[in-house]
């Protein structure tokens, strides 16, 4: 029986994978747990690694730090390629003041946390552990330690130490955040700002009936009419004397007609104000049988599977005009789209059209509605991807006060170009399309097996660490770091610039990257406006974290 005795403590390949793929199987376990209705989640692989390495559990150092810096480059190239096609649209209208006040809350955190360094006799490394741990942003962490290694290589214990003082925080900096939104809402929580306006691109599809009552519009075609609301909109079926059609850019609109429009929900007023009165017949209910509403046009689902059509204009297609039909919706990702002739397609897309039978048929034939190629992962994206990400990463540049070359490193590298592949490789005919599950299933395995190698490094010193002066001292100042920025940001937000409970808070929750406080901020409002402020700041906070750390190393190390 020794053989089993071996597997476990001579360090070879086979031991150096089974004690990580242990240690990250009783991490899932344990993520199952709440204590008051708060879960760690996959943060509990992290801790299950600490108390490996607590109780001497080694594997080969070598095989410990590609396990952890692989991990960390597959996630952070998939979590940038994840958010990259929100990146840029985040900056539209309300979401410039929010990333602004997230820039707010990064640029105070991170001041405070240099400014505690003489004041605690913290080392900067260290502290550094303790904001990444206090904002819950492992891929801050990973940038960190990327930097320390590269002004310092073989630093191994000043970067356990990083990793250790991270553990030590993150489990503050969960109950902070949420501490401080439980004090704004106590404060601002029943506060709403009427005026406030959303991006459509942040907002789900609205559907309403109209009855054409405004002689402005009488007579006209519907690209004549387009122009005079200066909003963006569908019109998806016209009613003229009781018979439904499909509407061209050139189909007439006159008196009493009733056109079904999809828009965003803030278009409404001005939509009604353009064409008349809204009837009041539902039409967002989910059970509702949009084939039933007349005997000749049917609606369906059409995927985007053809390659060529990736990055192509949806206007550019005439299929409108060419086939009859009418695109209503595209729906990506899980996330309803507004079908304008602007709004490039995506492979995955789907599309809803509606039309007479045969149409829809041709329009499938040329979108390819072959959803058996969408099971396939597009392996050639995800690995080009990250050599081009790990090179960008090993670039070295100047900064003027900086006595030595800056690189992006593993972790600033492939989110930079994940991002921009998400965003812009559409564009270029570059097919990134990956299903939502193995996007998903590609992100946690990279962060679980980072977090398990992670965990394993810093084991070894945690408890004795935590149980001294320096462990309680570290245990406030996290806890410090949490809150303090928070409560700041958040009260300037809904005082000064007039942002309501619900959006400041998801917006807090997403510049500190703080899901599990969403969570809670979810369930302290109605709707879902605290989860459109976190998807609108999280792009951009998760990019300034990643480069934040790096600069603070490199200027104050």
């Amino acid at each position: 029986m020794d053989w089993i005795s071996s597997i476990f403590t001579e360090q070879t390949f086979t031991q150096a994978i089974l004690v990580l793929c242990i240690i990250c199987a009783v991490g899932l376990a344990l993520s199952r747990i709440r204590i008051w209705g708060i879960s760690l989640g996959v943060t509990f692989v992290f801790f299950t690694g600490i108390l490996a390495g607590h109780f001497g559990i080694r594997i080969n150092q070598d095989m410990l730090l590609f396990a952890q810096n692989f991990g960390l480059v597959l996630y952070i190239y998939s979590l940038g390629v994840q958010v990259g096609p929100g990146f840029f649209t985040s900056f539209k209208q309300g979401g410039v003041k929010l990333n602004l006040l997230a820039t707010v809350l990064l640029v105070l955190g991170s001041a405070m946390a240099v400014a505690l360094v003489p004041l605690t006799g913290i080392d900067l490394t260290e502290m550094m552990g303790l904001l990444c741990g206090a904002v819950t942003n492992t891929p801050m962490l990973g940038a960190g330690q990327q930097t320390l290694l590269q002004m310092e290589p073989g630093n191994m214990d000043g970067s356990n130490e990083m990793a250790l003082a991270c553990a030590v925080g993150y489990p503050f900096g969960v109950i902070g955040v949420i501490l401080a939104v439980i004090v704004l809402k106590s404060i601002f929580g029943g506060r709403r700002n009427g005026s406030q306006q959303k991006d459509d691109s942040l907002e789900n599809t609205f559907v309403a009936e109209y009855h054409v009552s405004n002689p402005a519009v009488f007579g006209r075609s519907i690209k004549e009419i387009m122009p005079l609301s200066g909003r963006r909109f569908v019109i998806s079926r016209v009613w003229k004397d009781g018979k439904v059609s499909i509407p061209t850019s050139d189909t007439v609109i006159d008196r009493d007609d009733h056109l079904l429009i999809i828009s965003g929900k803030h278009d409404v007023d001005a939509i009604r104000t353009l064409f008349g009165d809204q009837e009041n017949t539902d039409w967002n209910k989910k059970d509702i049988d949009w084939n039933s509403i007349d005997s000749e046009l049917v609606s369906r689902h059409v995927l985007v599977t053809r390659p060529a059509l990736n990055g192509v204009k949806l206007g550019s297609l005439k299929l409108r005009n060419s086939y009859g039909i009418n695109i209503t919706r595209v729906n990506r990702a899980g996330i309803d789209l507004l079908a304008s002739p602007s709004l490039r397609l995506q492979l995955g897309d789907k599309l809803t059209i509606v039309g007479e039978t045969k149409a829809i048929d041709n329009v499938a034939t040329i979108l390819g509605n072959q959803e058996k190629q969408l099971r396939n992962p597009n392996l050639f994206a995800i690995f080009i991807g990250l050599a081009i990400g790990l090179v960008i990463g090993s670039i070295p540049f100047t900064i003027p006060g900086i006595s030595m070359p800056v690189k992006l490193g593993l972790a600033g590298g492939p989110i930079i170009t994940g991002i921009l592949m998400g965003a812009f490789g559409p564009r270029f005919h570059l097919s990134i399309y990956t299903t939502r599950s193995a996007n998903l299933m590609l992100r946690q395995l990279g962060l679980i097996i980072y977090l398990a190698g992670l965990g394993l490094g810093a084991g070894k010193d945690f408890f004795e660490t935590v149980f001294r002066t320096e462990g309680l001292v570290w245990i406030a100042v996290s806890f410090a770091l949490a809150v303090v920025p928070v409560l700041v940001v958040g009260f300037i937000s809904m005082k000064w610039a007039k942002t309501d409970y619900a959006g400041s808070v998801g917006m807090l929750c997403g510049s500190m990257a703080n899901p599990i406080a969403l969570d809670y901020a979810n369930s302290t409002v109605e709707g879902d406006e605290p989860s459109v402020a976190y998807a609108t700041v999280y792009p951009f906070s998760i990019f300034l974290r990643v480069i934040s750390i790096q600069i603070i190393l490199l200027v104050f190390g």
